[in-house]
């Protein structure tokens, strides 16, 4: 699969098999996001895999977040406001993102879940003060069944045009593509 065919793809699972995620997978997945570009190269962040039932049960507690308990891996990302106060969270969004492509590409689902109390995460996951908790990205293996919210988002999913968000040389000068490749 390329890359563009794995962006394709990507679609955020909230129900997952009951099947371990394999090693070598997630060490593809966190090297992925070990190779992603950073500002002055600091890399300032920072990944927790999490595959122990009780942790990953003590990171389900945000509204939007239950679902967490059940997949097979959480992938806690951090980000060192310290080392790089500026651009922490850019970078770390970065490495996000190469993380659930490869995932993808493994024919793994995610779902990036950002319904969390920072506290109690980093409680449990004894983060540094000095790193922010992000984002916690679920992965494993699609269960093939929609939960309620999946569901709906099937029914209404529909996405802008490419020259609905984008422009050419200046904001608002809509871009026309040549080939319509958009779904």
């Amino acid at each position: 699969m390329d890359v563009f065919e794995a962006v394709q793809e990507r679609r955020s699972i909230r129900s997952y098999q009951d099947k371990p995620v394999e090693r070598e997978k997630m060490e593809k997945i966190l090297e992925a996001g070990r190779l992603a570009p950073s500002a002055k190269n600091l890399e300032p962040w920072h990944f927790i895999a999490v595959t122990d039932a009780e942790k990953r049960k003590a990171l389900s507690g945000g509204t939007w977040a239950k679902f967490l308990s059940q997949s097979p891996l959480v992938i806690v990302a951090c980000g060192d406001k310290k080392a790089s106060p500026d651009w922490y969270a850019i970078d770390v969004a970065l490495a996000v993102e190469n993380m659930v492509l490869t995932a993808v590409s493994e024919g793994l689902g995610t779902c990036c879940v950002g319904s969390f109390n920072e506290k109690g995460v980093k409680a449990a996951l004894k983060v540094p003060e000095n790193f922010e908790v992000l984002v916690m990205i679920a992965v494993g293996y699609p269960s093939g069944k929609l939960d309620l919210s999946s569901k709906l988002l099937n029914i209404v999913r529909t996405r802008k045009s490419l020259s609905e968000v984008a422009s050419e040389e200046e904001f608002g000068k809509r871009l026309v593509p040549k080939k319509i490749t958009e779904l």
